[in-house]
């Protein structure tokens, strides 16, 4: 297998990220989510959505790259949660199931995560591979639960705190 390299989300990546993001959600959630709502995703609207988060939020979207093609990303940012317990936010982590194991995640969690400020996250509460691996960061339950926005399944939420001393607080310089 060829060396990956994790970059930020330009334009050229765009649509082989949409299909990735698709592809994810098929082989991790296909006893999560309904078949109909798998069935029913489309490359090119999934495309125009990453694009409008590129631009809005240039730097936050990371993607995993083998011969330019696109395996994994993940993306953070500034928490978007009214009344989140933390100011920053994991809003995806996805690798390709071919992957698992090789390193791509790791590496991708290292481009999105801060150590200066604590990050919560929402993991569909079925999945305890994915919660294993956030557990393996320092995200720990925090016993806030939710319906998913397009789904009937149950989400979770885990919070990775920084050590007491190192978070800065916002506006603060680096």
């Amino acid at each position: 297998m060829s060396r990956w390299q994790v970059v930020p989300l330009a334009p050229e990546h765009v649509h082989g990220m949409a299909e990735c993001h698709i592809a994810c959600w098929r082989e991790a959630y296909r006893d999560l989510v309904p078949r109909h709502l798998l069935d029913a995703f489309d490359v090119g609207q999934r495309a125009a959505a990453w694009e409008r988060i590129r631009i809005k939020y240039p730097g936050q979207v990371h993607v995993a790259l083998i011969d330019e093609t696109v395996v994994g990303f993940a993306a953070g940012g500034p928490s978007s949660e009214e009344n989140s317990p933390t100011p920053r936010e994991l809003n995806a982590m996805y690798v390709r199931a071919a992957y698992y194991g090789t390193g791509i995640a790791h590496d991708l969690m290292a481009a999105v995560l801060s150590d200066e400020a604590d990050t919560s996250l929402w993991v569909f509460e079925e999945n305890p591979r994915a919660q294993a691996f956030y557990k393996k960061y320092g995200f720990e339950l925090d016993g806030a639960r939710r319906v998913e926005a397009f789904t009937p399944a149950i989400q979770v939420r885990m919070v990775r705190r920084v050590p007491d001393g190192l978070e800065k607080p916002p506006g603060a310089d680096p």
